[in-house]
């Protein structure tokens, strides 16, 4: 089975229209999401573009606060404490990466976390990984969602995640841990990466490296997300070797059309939910 995350985000997304227009006739308000978007990055412009985009087809108001690549911290910093005080301000996003002379844990921590759309601030970190109620990481949240709409109960199943890092991995594991998984990471140190993948029921592939995963690598019938994004000559490919591991596993992300449509559809149900609570 091929997941499309293109239909599930859209079911995401017209769930997030038909509540915020049940707030907007009860309270005349509809939540307001801020990016920060610092220099000319390519990718980094598309993907804010992308985000207003959809954020405006189900009522959310965007705003997107373009600055140079050689602005100051505290510039940044100053603007976001004037955010985390506006109360027509319901969720704060920098876009990163961030120029060498911005310090990426300084913006984060500055951050209000009842506005941390991405959910990187400290705080709901600590929530997440304590098993409190927590901003979730857009991605991991919508790899998730992607899981249970195969198999909603996942007690005891083994899950692997290639790759430990803040944004994907180590959330991943959290989200995995509360569903009763079992679960191992593993990363660029691994002794033998291949012989811990075949063990999983649910395999998570975060790396950033294209293909890395293949066919001998999957346990026959796990489901595989694939996290990745990559580009080879032109085309995007993501962490799994697609066409060998779909013929192992019971259900696969596509790149592209997969785990990408949920993270932009999770950053929409992050603000709405950061709206309600504030």
């Amino acid at each position: 089975m091929i997941i499309d995350g293109k239909k599930y985000s859209e079911e995401i997304k017209n769930e997030i229209k038909r509540e915020i227009n049940e707030l907007k006739k009860k309270k005349n308000e509809i939540p307001c999401l801020v990016v920060i978007l610092i220099g000319s990055f390519e990718p980094s412009k598309i993907y804010v573009r992308n985000k207003e985009k959809v954020a405006n087809e189900v009522g959310i108001k965007s705003k997107i606060l373009k600055y140079p690549v050689d602005i100051k911290e505290q510039e940044i910093l100053n603007k976001i404490k004037e955010l985390n005080n506006d109360k027509d301000v319901h969720g704060i996003l920098v876009q990163l990466p961030l120029p060498k002379q911005i310090n990426v844990k300084n913006i984060i921590n500055s951050i209000d976390p009842k506005k941390d759309v991405d959910g990187f601030n400290p705080i709901n970190v600590g929530n997440l990984a304590s098993g409190y109620k927590s901003i979730v990481p857009c991605t991991p949240l919508g790899c998730m969602i992607l899981i249970k709409k195969i198999e909603k109960k996942i007690d005891g199943k083994h899950a692997v995640i290639i790759g430990r890092s803040n944004l994907n991995g180590k959330p991943m594991s959290q989200l995995l841990l509360k569903e009763n998984c079992t679960v191992t990471i593993v990363h660029s140190k691994t002794k033998d990466i291949k012989t811990e993948c075949k063990k999983a029921d649910i395999l998570v592939a975060a790396a950033g490296v294209p293909n890395l995963v293949r066919g001998s690598w999957i346990k026959d019938g796990s489901i595989v997300i694939d996290v990745g994004i990559n580009k080879i000559n032109g085309k995007l490919v993501g962490d799994v070797h697609f066409d060998e591991a779909k013929e192992k596993a019971r259900a696969i992300t596509p790149v592209p059309g997969g785990v990408g449509p949920m993270t932009i559809a999770c950053l929409l149900k992050n603000t709405l939910e950061c709206f309600k609570d504030l």
